[in-house]
């Protein structure tokens, strides 16, 4: 398969997932939160297909590759998968039985967060063509250090996991938090695993970490 008709498959799948996922266990299409989620994730995602399709073909090329090489981030990304598909079950079952009672305000705030925090990780993107999804170093791959990787060393994680914290809030539940937070720390897990091995074997990468201190929060960690 081209490219192109990969991609166009990976975003009708998507669709139909989020959709399922959201719809479904809230038994209604009367779900507002839930349609605001979907444009949020969408829109931005059609964008980049294209602009990326055009400017950086070989960066989605890579992020197209699924299947982990390293044994730790197999079993990491497995169980994340796990929590963020319960995650995503929860709110529409919050939904329907009324369960959270999450102000609209802090509704509207978090739906925001995910909007900057997907802009924040395509800016990652265009800035690191090897940012792919799956662990490993490329022969013709070096050290990034502009950008967003001033900041911290693992920016695209820090978009993930500000998306991550702010999803359930953001379709109007509490329970789910839970879920989305242990998200979070499998995404530190991959974090940690993932320094190790650039460490071994992506040149400059240790010099790169004596000068961007932060893992994953500006001035925090």
């Amino acid at each position: 398969m081209t490219l192109r008709f990969r991609l166009a498959i990976r975003f009708v799948l998507g669709t139909l997932f989020l959709g399922i996922v959201l719809f479904l266990p809230a038994g209604t299409l009367h779900f507002w939160q839930a349609w605001v989620y979907l444009a949020i994730w969408l829109i931005p995602s059609f964008g980049a297909f294209v602009y990326f399709y055009r400017h950086d073909p070989q960066m989605l090329e890579r992020r197209s590759r699924m299947s982990e090489q390293v044994r730790e981030q197999k079993w990491i990304v497995a169980v994340l998968y796990v929590l963020y598909l319960i995650g995503m079950v929860l709110p529409g079952l919050d939904h329907r039985f009324g369960w959270s009672h999450v102000p609209l305000s802090l509704t509207i705030a978090s739906q925001v967060i995910i909007v900057a925090g997907y802009a924040f990780t395509l800016w990652v993107l265009k800035v690191n063509t090897f940012a792919g999804r799956t662990i490993r170093v490329e022969a013709e791959q070096k050290v990034i250090s502009t950008g967003p990787y001033r900041l911290v060393r693992h920016p695209m994680y820090l978009g993930m996991s500000s998306m991550m914290l702010c999803s359930p809030l953001a379709l109007g539940s509490f329970y789910a938090f839970p879920l989305f937070a242990l998200v979070v720390v499998c995404i530190i897990l991959r974090l940690l695993n993932e320094e190790k091995i650039l460490r071994e074997q992506l040149a400059g990468y240790s010099d790169y970490c004596l000068h961007t201190r932060f893992r994953l929060v500006p001035h925090v960690w």
